[in-house]
């Protein structure tokens, strides 16, 4: 049982489908540091600026200890304190909106390709034969006689 393992494992990673796999984790984890870059370096600025001039990262709320307030919350968390970062929630949730906006888009152009396909493929099918008049035998539309019932044809 163990003596084919390593063959089946060679097959199975060397397997169309496994290498696809792989490359579509590497580009879509590239692909996310860009997001995440056109997010907070592209997007909130501006978006901070209009609202004031405020730094979304640097958004939080502080739990714990009551009644200190820190300028920022690298400063909140060097001192040890308890914050929900709702800011840094908000550039995350922006990247997820841009990241599914781009796959639906990318698997949308996907889907009308292959429907501009599958009709060429029928046009194309529906072209390349016709019916005999005289055996209803499916022939070539170039066919001038039936191989099948050797009738001339019109």
């Amino acid at each position: 049982m163990l003596k084919n393992w390593g063959k089946e494992l060679k097959e199975f990673i060397l397997h169309g489908n496994v290498l696809d796999m792989a490359v579509g984790i590497i580009i879509g984890a590239a692909f996310g540091k860009i997001v995440d870059s056109l997010v907070k370096d592209i997007i909130m600025p501006p978006v901070g600026l209009i609202l004031g001039k405020v730094d979304f990262s640097n958004l939080y709320l502080q739990i714990y200890p009551y009644g200190t307030h820190y300028p920022s919350l690298d400063a909140a968390k060097a001192a040890g304190a308890v914050t929900i970062n709702y800011g840094a929630f908000l550039n995350n949730v922006i990247s997820f909106i841009i990241v599914a906006c781009a796959v639906f888009l990318i698997i949308k152009s996907i889907n009308t390709l292959r429907a501009a396909a599958c009709k060429q493929e029928e046009a194309e099918k529906e072209v390349t034969t016709k019916e005999c008049p005289y055996c209803y035998s499916c022939i070539p539309v170039k066919a001038v006689r039936c191989p099948n019932c050797t009738s001339e044809l019109r």
